[in-house]
């Protein structure tokens, strides 16, 4: 399959944010980390083959160091977004 590039929006919410910040600083890249309430919203562009690949390497990146890390995500490409609650598919809405 080939590589696509994503536009990632999320928000992770977890109980210990100094460890899950050093692995959404190795994860992203190419944009913003920033801190909220209990966690921090992220906007990044990711690549990778699918929206749910992505999804699936990010939040078991954040449980390896914080197993109650949770992650609401909507990974867009094209028209095409994709909305995800920790694993789980919430629904593609398209442009």
């Amino acid at each position: 399959m080939a590589k696509k590039v994503y536009e990632l929006t999320a928000n992770v919410s977890t109980e210990n944010p100094q460890a899950v910040r050093r692995v959404l600083e190795d994860l992203v890249e190419k944009g913003s980390i920033t801190p909220i309430g209990d966690g921090f919203q992220i906007k990044a562009k990711m690549v990778g083959e699918s929206a749910r690949d992505l999804n699936r390497t990010l939040l078991s990146a954040l449980r390896k160091v914080e197993k109650r890390t949770r992650l609401r995500a909507e990974w867009a490409f094209g028209k095409s977004v994709e909305r995800f609650f920790d694993y789980v598919p919430k629904g593609v809405r398209r442009g």
